[in-house]
């Protein structure tokens, strides 16, 4: 594997255990761990730590040391108001730009949500929920949106890791249904009142109490993605 993918595995593993909750807000991320872990070297570990940084999922100290972001109940509230607002423009244009076979791509994704509820897959839940909403954000046909939108998304699985209880998969499935059906109906206002109802319940369930960071190595915790981000970069 070239190193170029090599830190693109980086990346993706971090970033996708960032968004599981594996790692949660506050864990720490040396590079020297993280240089053995992907087998690179801290070079590029530390671009990938950087890369994390620019997407709001990590937070580079002033001894460049690393730790998993931790957002303030402010910041929460913002990212969250962010969202309501950019994804109501988001479901106006989907609908308007409704092509063939976006609707069936949609209950596809909702099948697979369906099923990592049901085998009791929580973290898979958490990745699936926000996916959702990035395809429905590609959807819309606006790249600067979708790129918006999926820098939020991300946001938004911090702050659950941080103030959020036990995810609750089967409201989140059974809301994305009814947004499909609006969206097939073309019922445009119906779709943003759905989706705004669905974010303020996002935000009602997130912003409780915070979760503290494990204290499980964070070799164990990185394994797993590890070679699931080696297994995606090996295809690209």
């Amino acid at each position: 594997m070239s190193l170029s993918k090599k830190a693109d595995t980086a990346y993706l593993a971090i970033r996708r255990a960032i968004i599981e909750h594996a790692l949660v807000p506050g864990t720490k991320l040396p590079e020297d761990p993280l240089a053995e872990q992907f087998a690179v070297s801290r070079t590029l570990i530390r671009a990938a730590l950087a890369r994390l940084a620019s997407d709001g999922l990590v937070e580079i100290g002033n001894k460049r040391t690393a730790t998993v972001a931790r957002p303030s109940l402010e910041e929460a509230r913002a990212v969250f108001e962010a969202r309501r607002c950019i994804e109501a423009e988001i479901v106006r244009l989907a609908v308007a730009r409704l092509k063939p076979g976006a609707i069936q791509m949609l209950e596809a994704h909702v099948r697979e949500e369906d099923a990592a509820a049901g085998a009791k897959q929580g973290t898979a839940s958490i990745r699936l929920a926000g996916e959702f909403h990035i395809k429905l954000a590609e959807m819309a046909g606006n790249p600067v949106l979708a790129r918006y939108l999926s820098e939020l998304a991300t946001r938004c699985s911090l702050i659950l890791a941080v103030y959020g209880r036990p995810h609750s998969s089967d409201c989140a499935v059974n809301e994305h249904r009814d947004l499909i059906q609006a969206l097939r109906e073309k019922n445009t206002e119906h779709a943003v009142s759905l989706m705004d109802a669905h974010l303020h319940g996002i935000q009602d369930r997130a912003l409780l109490p915070e979760r503290q960071a494990s204290d499980e190595d964070l070799g164990s915790i990185l394994a797993p993605y590890a070679k699931a981000a080696a297994d995606t970069a090996g295809k690209t």
